[in-house]
């Protein structure tokens, strides 16, 4: 049986955006403060006995995050291109990170953006 840990890290950011080809008030430019839930997991520990430390997983979230906070998503790349739904910006995040954080022991598994307190989603990927 392989050991599985999952580690959780919460942060935010705020930005604007308007979604296209939508009807309805999203269609006109709004803010959010979103929040960002990064997940990990650990299939083995360091000799401390820890999968990724806290501060690693947050540094490599908040450095992606830089790109986004306070800027209208629709003037920044990809969301230039794409629509920039909490949908787009889950899966940007989640890819963006992976790309600073796996290795052969930790991997990105799920990233959940928050548009409101009431309203998020959760993007993964089947590694298998």
């Amino acid at each position: 049986m392989t050991s599985k840990y999952t580690l959780k890290v919460l942060t935010d950011f705020a930005a604007s955006h308007v979604l296209r080809n939508y009807e309805g008030a999203c269609q006109r430019m709004h803010g959010h403060n979103w929040k960002v839930e990064v997940e990990a997991i650990a299939t083995k520990l360091d000799n401390v006995g820890i999968g990724i430390d806290f501060k690693q997983l947050k540094r490599a979230t908040n450095q992606v995050l830089e790109g986004l906070d306070h800027y209208h998503l629709n003037d920044i790349p990809p969301f230039d291109t794409i629509n920039p739904t909490a949908e787009n910006i889950a899966a940007y995040l989640y890819t963006e990170i992976s790309k600073l954080i796996n290795t052969d022991v930790v991997k990105i598994s799920a990233v959940t953006v928050w548009e409101t307190d009431r309203a998020c989603v959760k993007y993964t990927e089947d590694n298998e």
